[in-house]
């Protein structure tokens, strides 16, 4: 409808998007599934960018163990997909969660080919003078632990296979400052040093290491940020598509394709890369703030504590 987006129905902009994207969903129906056999796991799968990425990747013939805290979530995205999706509760903290994911992926299904690290939250949010040092840690270990513990566990198996693809969720906020809170503005530039370090250690053995950096999506957790309410998303992505220079609100979707991409042989000479998916957002300096006031820690699925 003409109301989720910021301009009229009659507009050529609106015209143009209309067409571009039966385009596109014609181009998805005659897809040829690039992912065809391949195994993945996924983290933070349960909603957002990750329940989008399970749908994707199998969608192009990827098997997947879904892994998230989230459990009735979880469950209920893997009941969608029958064999070719299955749940593992898992704290991205927790490096033996972690480890059992990937276990999870070779006893199922015999392989890993693609080791998805997109498990995160906002975390601790408010001025840098008043940030309570635990949420700090605790903001940093999901975010950037977290992936971490997916390279390492990930690297133990392909480096005997002799190939994959590990992929990491990084932010416009880690490439510019001033996009996000100082915990995951921080977090976000380490996972992208992360995934050109990974990349540059790992080419040898045949595994590739990139990083996504969405720019504003729509999720539950953006969509408490900008409207006080997780499931407010059709008004989230109303505002992210007034202020977007394509006049677009980013969606899981789109970051699930970038995700596919690079799981697939398609990305074969991709290493080391981070692929920006922001609509422009950064061509500009990112003026739009993603956190600008408050105090808390902002979790899974838009769940807040406030102090």
């Amino acid at each position: 409808p003409s109301s989720y987006y910021s301009y009229p129905t009659e507009s050529p902009l609106w015209c143009s998007w209309k067409l571009a994207t039966k385009l596109v969903k014609s181009e998805r129906n005659l897809m040829t599934k690039r992912l065809e056999g391949m195994v993945a796991v996924i983290t933070g799968a349960s909603s957002g960018i990750g329940a989008g990425s399970v749908h994707r990747f199998v969608e192009e013939g990827a098997s997947v163990i879904a892994a998230d805290i989230q459990e009735e979530a979880g469950e209920a995205l893997a009941e969608k997909f029958g064999e070719s999706v299955v749940f593992i509760k898992t704290d991205v903290t927790q490096e033996d969660e972690v480890a059992a994911a990937v276990d999870l992926a070779v006893a199922k299904f015999g392989r890993l080919d693609c080791m998805f690290n997109n498990a995160g939250i906002v975390g601790v949010v408010g001025p840098i003078a008043d940030t309570p040092t635990e949420d700090w840690d605790t903001t940093i270990a999901i975010l950037l632990k977290g992936v971490f513990l997916g390279c390492k566990h990930a690297a133990r198996v392909m480096i005997p296979q002799g190939s994959g693809s590990i992929i990491s969720t990084s932010s416009t906020a880690g490439v510019l400052g001033g996009l996000g809170s100082h915990g995951y503005t921080a977090a976000k530039h380490g996972v992208i040093g992360l995934a050109k370090s990974v990349a540059s250690e790992l080419s040898e053995h045949g595994i590739r290491s990139n990083a996504i950096a969405p720019g504003n999506t729509v999720t539950a957790m953006t969509a408490t940020v900008t409207t006080g309410d997780h499931e407010k998303l059709e008004e989230t992505a109303e505002g992210m598509a007034s202020r977007s220079m394509l006049g677009i609100a980013g969606q899981p979707e789109d970051i699930a394709a970038a995700a596919a991409y690079l799981a697939s042989n398609d990305a074969r000479l991709v290493n080391g890369h981070v692929l920006v998916v922001d609509g422009g957002q950064t061509t500009s300096g990112g003026n739009n703030r993603f956190i600008k006031s408050g105090s808390g820690m902002l979790r899974e699925a838009g769940k807040w504590d406030r102090y």
